[in-house]
């Protein structure tokens, strides 16, 4: 009995790795996540939904103290989103929409993650925020409520309307060839300016009431969005993008996309141009956010300078001003409620480490006076304003996950700490540090480092890679919950006693353009590949690291490139988990029959062929398990479906988990769960010594 004691003694003292799980994969998955945070245009007040372990809530705040107000009562890991939260004009409503995913495509189809015999319904709710009533308003999706207090929603392409006050029937406001995909109400609620797409254009109209024609805009054979009212009604701008499809040019060869600011009279539709985007590689990238200053400037988004930065137009003179000069991205932008300031998150600050941070930035758009409102260490993003000098964000550290805050002047206030669970290991978790290396092109590429201390004195690493790909992994809870969702893997492998490096890849945001858009990429050549086998020959090289296991996994686009990396590099990535990822981009071109065809056509198509997945299936020999959903709407199930089957008619062995219902956001928090602990137990199975 002494012998078998002092042996169990020694093997815990010498195993460390074994025995190094001081938390659960269900523990750390209970990150607190808010979305969709907004503020009232009357009172300062906000609201916010919160997903706490699937089950999503409305709460709101206000003065004097802030406090979190439930307001809704949805208790079941249900599957069921909460999207487009927003306050009437008059601050005494709150609606929203329940269901759907709207982070990929299809987004208002109905998502039974709990595969019930009767499917649930996407729907716009209501709540009386005066007396606290919670209520179904109607089956629909993309809903706005104008000055008057009307319900309005798409449905179809076309406009419907009802009271938020009283249970009438909906009723179309309009009927409109084509499909209607944007509205914005006058600021005086009289009229109506929408956007209809009818194929090869689109154009901007307004309506005014059932007697009166649709009047519309400046219409031409373009493409026209984005439109947005002056303060005063007069005038509304939009965006003119080309029409049509145009000449079949060289499909290798990157082009500028040309896009057009114009202004028009509200009254007389007549409109002129007023900026033309240069004709540069770096100013095609049209971003949404486009809206009047206060006073004559129009002020919009552009990477005309190499970096996501927002410009002044002003609309007297046409020449336009940089209001956030510097190397960092900005992005989240809200626009105070007099018009003349603008909050954003941006990824720069004091610290070299800033650069895979966010931290919460204002600008005057008349003056240009920057001031920025957070720094240090911690992740601030999504601000909104609470009237003109207050604002609220998400805020979270490496070590806390996400909640809600309130700054006013040098005062900030986190709101809701309680509602993080008394078991989530917010004190164990450790704090990455940033790291850099260089692809073999030259790139500079960076990462964040994830390790426990103490432990064996080699260990097993794991590379992630992110999807997106227009992503950036920060040295923080990331404010996407996909991504919150793999940081908490990564902390909960790091725990475990792996070293893991996330990569923050080429195509990735928060670099620059060149970054974000490099030539060859994806099936042009996958040149980003290139970053993640960097990645793993840096973390293979770590002297605290086993070379010899290293590991890999990621989710989507990351799937994707944890797929090439075990098709091409199964001497370096010894094993991979595959989530929802894309395999086979053989037919990303049209094969249209008609006459003209890209002079490089063929070309194209074998490098699609060549930059997928399956061309290097018989050089794969790591062990793999595949896992996806099979109502995914951004990623085919069929990529992983095709894929086995190629496995099993090469006799290659792999394991898999099909996820019946879910999407490719695990909608559902205990298939997520699921999930993760499928991708830490087969990486640990295969890595980590026995």
């Amino acid at each position: 009995m002494k012998i078998r004691i002092v042996y169990t003694f020694l093997l815990l003292l010498f195993s460390p790795l074994l025995f190094a799980q001081t938390f659960t994969m269900e523990q750390v998955g209970k990150f607190s996540f808010p979305l969709e945070l907004t503020s009232s245009p009357t009172g300062e007040k906000i609201a916010w939904a919160m997903n706490e372990q699937g089950k999503r809530n409305v709460y709101t705040a206000e003065l004097p103290d802030f406090t979190p107000k439930k307001l809704t009562s949805f208790n079941e890991d249900d599957g069921q989103e909460i999207s487009s939260l927003q306050f009437s004009p008059d601050g005494n409503w709150l609606v929203f929409v329940r269901g759907g995913d709207h982070g990929g495509g299809n987004a208002s189809s109905t998502v039974n993650a709990q595969n019930l015999p009767i499917l649930p319904k996407v729907e716009i709710w209501k709540i009386n925020l005066e007396t606290s009533e919670v209520t179904t308003v109607v089956e629909a999706d993309n809903p706005s409520i104008s000055p008057d207090n009307s319900l309005l929603y798409l449905k179809g392409g076309q406009v419907w309307s009802t009271p938020l006050s009283e249970s009438e029937k909906p009723t179309q406001l309009f009927e409109i060839k084509g499909s209607v995909n944007e509205i914005n109400y006058s600021p005086d609620g009289k009229k109506l300016a929408f956007v209809v797409n009818r194929g090869t254009h689109s154009m901007v109209g307004i309506y005014l009431d059932s007697k009166t024609p649709i009047q519309w805009i400046s219409p031409s054979f373009h493409r026209d969005s984005n439109i947005q009212w002056s303060p005063d009604g007069k005038k509304i701008a939009f965006i003119r993008r080309p029409g049509g499809s145009g000449a079949a040019f060289p499909v290798l060869e990157p082009r500028h996309s040309a896009w057009e600011i114009w202004v028009a009279d509200a009254e007389k539709g007549n409109a002129e141009k007023l900026w033309k985007a240069p004709e540069t590689l770096a100013a095609s990238y049209v971003y949404p956010f486009f809206a009047f200053s206060g006073n004559n400037d129009l002020v919009y988004l552009s990477y005309e300078d190499g970096w996501q930065h927002l410009y002044a137009l002003n609309i007297p003179s046409k020449k336009t001003k940089l209001l956030t000069p510097g190397n960092y991205m900005v992005e989240q932008i809200k626009q105070s409620p007099d018009g003349m300031k603008l909050a954003f998150s941006a990824n720069t600050g004091s610290e070299p480490e800033d650069l895979d941070r966010r931290h919460i930035g204002t600008v005057d758009i008349q003056g240009g006076k920057l001031t920025w409102e957070t720094a240090g260490s911690g992740i601030e993003a999504y601000p909104v304003w609470i009237g003109n000098e207050t604002l609220a964000y998400f805020s979270a550290t490496a070590q806390r996950s996400h909640l809600v805050a309130v700054k006013k002047g040098r005062n900030t206030q986190l709101l809701g700490e309680n509602l993080i669970p008394s078991d989530f290991p917010q004190n164990q978790l450790v704090i990455p540090k940033q790291v850099k290396f260089t692809a073999p092109d030259g790139t500079t590429v960076y990462g964040q480092l994830f390790e426990k201390e103490g432990g064996a004195a080699k260990k097993p690493g794991v590379v992630f890679v992110h999807g997106g790909p227009q992503r950036q992994m920060l040295l923080g809870w990331s404010y996407m919950d996909y991504y919150s969702n793999t940081y908490s893997i990564n902390q909960y492998l790091a725990n475990l006693g792996f070293v893991v490096l996330s990569v923050n890849y080429r195509l990735g945001i928060g670099y620059g353009y060149e970054f974000h858009k490099p030539a060859g990429a994806y099936y042009q050549g996958a040149v980003e590949y290139q970053d993640v086998k960097a990645g793993g020959e840096f973390l293979a090289s770590l002297p605290q690291v086993n070379g010899e296991k290293i590991g890999i996994y990621g989710g989507s686009y990351g799937g994707y490139l944890t797929a090439l990396a075990l098709a091409r590099d199964s001497g370096l990535f010894k094993v991979g988990v595959d989530i929802h990822g894309v395999h086979d981009l053989d037919g990303r071109y049209d094969l249209s029959p008609d006459y003209e065809q890209a002079p490089d056509l063929d070309l194209a198509r074998k490098t699609a062929w060549e930059s997928s997945p399956i061309a290097d299936l018989s050089t794969w020999t790591s062990p793999v398990l595949f896992i996806h959903a099979d109502d995914d709407r951004n990623v085919a199930v069929s990529q992983t479906v095709d894929l086995i089957r190629r496995f099993e008619e090469m006799n290659k062995p792999y394991e898999s988990i099909l996820i019946p219902g879910d999407t490719h956001h695990w909608m559902k928090w205990s298939n997520m769960i699921k999930v993760d602990q499928a991708t830490a137990d087969f990486l640990k199975k295969h890595l980590m010594d026995k």
